[in-house]
């Protein structure tokens, strides 16, 4: 199966920007539907962002501040998140999904994001 790896976290001052990348290791055209997740420290993963077919949904908490994206010729998912705030501090993950929202693949290191306020 194809494994995924994320980056493009870092430490960034609230209201600023990052861009999460997540590679994977084989085409991901056949891959209709994408997610990426996050978890903070003693919390567990939650799904903050989602798209299939175009069609996106969002955390609340993140909507109008993260967009989804992909590029298929670069087998690479993306997550912009804009605004930043101390709260969005977390590791960040991503994965393709069944219809249920279930994983396909095993879990990536996930990259860090850390933001102060």
């Amino acid at each position: 199966q194809a494994q995924l790896v994320e980056s493009g976290g870092g430490l960034v001052q609230a209201g600023g920007s990052l861009r999460l990348s997540c590679a994977a290791s084989e085409s991901i055209e056949k891959f209709i539907r994408m997610a990426w997740y996050r978890q903070a420290p003693e919390k567990q993963r939650v799904l903050v962002a989602r798209m299939s077919s175009g069609v996106t949904d969002y955390l609340d908490s993140v909507k109008g501040r993260f967009t989804i994206s992909r590029d298929n010729a670069k087998n690479t998912l993306y997550l912009q998140m804009n605004s930043l705030k101390p709260e969005d501090t977390a590791v960040y993950y991503c994965n393709f999904i069944y219809w249920n929202d279930e994983p396909i693949f095993s879990w990536g290191q996930g990259t860090q994001v850390t933001v102060s306020s």
